[in-house]
Order: structure tokens, then sequence, then C-alpha cells
């Protein structure tokens, strides 16, 4: 993707190892300079080239003066007034606008980042669709959002979810490209598991992803029991329906540790009745999975979070009807800010 308020300059953040090396030799530069360049950006998160005190001075003007370290500038951060959580307002170089979000609860701080500035799967009850899609994030921009969110929250980040603006497979190979950066030693470490990668239920990418054998952890947002109400609400579900959904699923929890979440968003008189709780649990019976019911975080639409009385019946019944899944519950953080999932949304 070109991007022309970069002025043909050479975007070496978001590359990863094998790409600066390459790099590297296009300028004459020893393929060791690689590595150093690689780990003064992601382990060390420097945004400029005089940091890099162990490169010569030759090759950090050549940085300074021909290439990209630093994608995004922070906006704006909102502190919610409830919990540890911040949404955080990134500017890209070309004036669009993306948000991020940090959340810490006790030892544990995860970072929810963004893939896409908009989305055009457009899910009926997501803030986000409202946008359309206006591009794709540059793996750079992609890696900068974790990179700044780790400078402005001292709690060390244990946890990314690719699940802000976007549909991360409909962006593949950039956002497997930053996973992997997040999970090499050399850039954040994180350990495979504590990365997850959120999809509506790209069907294709689900295969190539097992085919590929990622060792990140996926979530699937199914939302609905039956085609009909998935269509109303995720219009994806016309060219991948819900039978298709769950083989790949399937296919995926069948290797050996790797099951998957099931993400299932609560909507008012939608699909909280105890029948949906029933078709559910039997929809998913004999996956090794998890599903993470989510009462829904209101925003200026349609759409309404069920009662608490009619949510403690859904889990309940899903509780009873069970075949070896967990359950959980998310109630969603940062709701006072518009930082819960489904609200991201910017005027771009």
């Amino acid at each position: 993707m070109s991007i022309k308020e970069y002025k043909n300059k050479t975007v070496l953040k978001g590359m990863n190892l094998a790409q600066i090396t390459k790099w590297c030799e296009s300028i004459n530069q020893s393929s060791f300079r690689a590595k150093q360049i690689y780990q003064w950006m992601y382990k060390h998160g420097v945004s400029d080239s005089k940091s890099m005190n162990n490169i010569s001075k030759e090759l950090r003007d050549i940085i300074d003066q021909k290439c990209i370290i630093n994608t995004l500038s922070v906006e704006k951060i909102d502190q919610s007034s409830i919990e540890k959580t911040q949404k955080i307002l990134f500017k890209t170089h070309d004036g669009h606008f993306i948000e991020s979000v940090s959340m810490v609860e006790n030892d544990r701080h995860t970072i929810c980042i963004s893939s896409q500035i908009g989305c055009n799967v457009d899910c009926d009850f997501c803030a986000t669709a409202s946008m359309g899609l206006i591009r794709n994030l540059l793996a750079g921009e992609i890696i900068d959002q974790a990179i700044a969110i780790r400078e402005l929250v001292k709690e060390p980040i244990t946890n990314v979810v690719f699940m802000g603006m976007g549909e991360p497979f409909l962006n593949y190979e950039r956002v497997i490209n930053t996973a992997d950066i997040l999970h090499d030693h050399n850039g954040f470490g994180l350990g495979a598991k504590r990365i997850t990668i959120s999809t509506a239920g790209i069907v294709p990418m689900i295969e190539r992803f097992i085919k590929e054998n990622h060792k990140y952890k996926l979530a699937i947002s199914l939302n609905a029991t039956e085609d009909d109400t998935r269509k109303k609400l995720m219009p994806l579900n016309q060219s991948w329906p819900i039978n298709q959904l769950i083989k790949s699923a399937s296919r995926f929890a069948a290797r050996k540790n790797h099951n998957i979440m099931f993400e299932y968003v609560l909507l008012k008189g939608i699909n909280d009745s105890k029948k949906d709780a029933i078709r559910l649990a039997h929809l998913i019976k004999g996956i090794d999975c998890k599903v993470n019911v989510i009462p829904y975080n209101e925003t200026d639409g349609q759409y309404k979070r069920p009662s608490n009385e009619v949510i403690e019946s859904f889990l309940k019944t899903l509780d009873e009807h069970r075949k070896g899944f967990r359950i959980l519950v998310r109630w969603s953080k940062g709701e006072d800010i518009s930082a819960a999932c489904g609200q991201l949304a910017v005027n771009n």
C-alpha cells in the first residue's frame, strides 16, 4: 500500500527481520545491522534513529532521511472514571484516526488494537461499521499502537487482542506479521497464547490460519444460532453460513492445545432467549471451546442490552445444556468512555 504522505520513504516500522535484512543489503549495509534495527524498533520502542547508538552514524542518517520508523501520533487519551481503562486516539500520517484500548486489572494488562481504519464487514450492531472502510492499516501502524501504549501505561502488557476497529482477517498478512513481532523474544516477547485474533467469520482465512499452523488464539464472533438472525446481524453470513463457520472452528480446535473462543453478543429480543441458549449449546457441542457471552454495549443504534434477569436466564440455560465447554461473561470495560466492545468509532 502506498501512502502519499510518506513521500516515497521506506516504512521500516512493521517490517519483520527478513524484510529489514533485505533492506540493509539493498543499501550495502551488513545484514547483522538488521537485528539491531529490529530490536531498537520493537524491543526498545525507539521512534527516531538517533537512539540507535550501536549502529553507525551513516546508517542512522540513512534511516533518518529515507525511512519511517514512527507511523502514529497520540491525539487524545480518555481515562475511565470507573476502572483502569484508557482509550487512545491515534492519528496516522495521512490524517486518519484510529482507536485502541488499554485495560488493567490486577496483574493483567490487556490491550485491544485496531487493524483497519473503519470496517466493511458491516455488522449491524457495531459502531465501527458506521465508518465504512477507509483503508487497511500498515503493519507499522498496528504495532505502533502497542509500542505507544507500552510507553504510556506503566503496567507491562500481558495480553494483546486484535479486537479493535476493523476485521483482522481482511488485513491478514499484516496482522500475522504484527502478531509475530509481538511474540518474538526480540520484539515484545509475549507467549503465543497471550495473543488473540478475532474474526467475524471469514472462513477462507480461518482455513488459511489453520493451514499455516499459527499458535495464536482465535476468537470467532458468532452472535446467533441460526442463519436468518445472523444474516441480519452480520451480512457476511450470506457468504459463510453458520454450518461452514462451525466446521472450520471445529477443525481449528481439533489440534492439540488449540481451543477456540466463540463470542456471543447478547442483544435484547434478538438472540437472548432460552431457545437461543439451548441452540447455542447444541451448536458447539463436542468442540474444545469457550463461550464468551458479552452483554451488548449500547451505542446510538437500534439495539439494546437485555435486562439483568434475561442475561442471567440465558447464562443459566446455557450452563444447564452445555457439554464440556466453559462459559465466560465479559462485562466490557471502558463503557463510560465508549471504549467497550463494539463502541470504537471515530470521525475521519
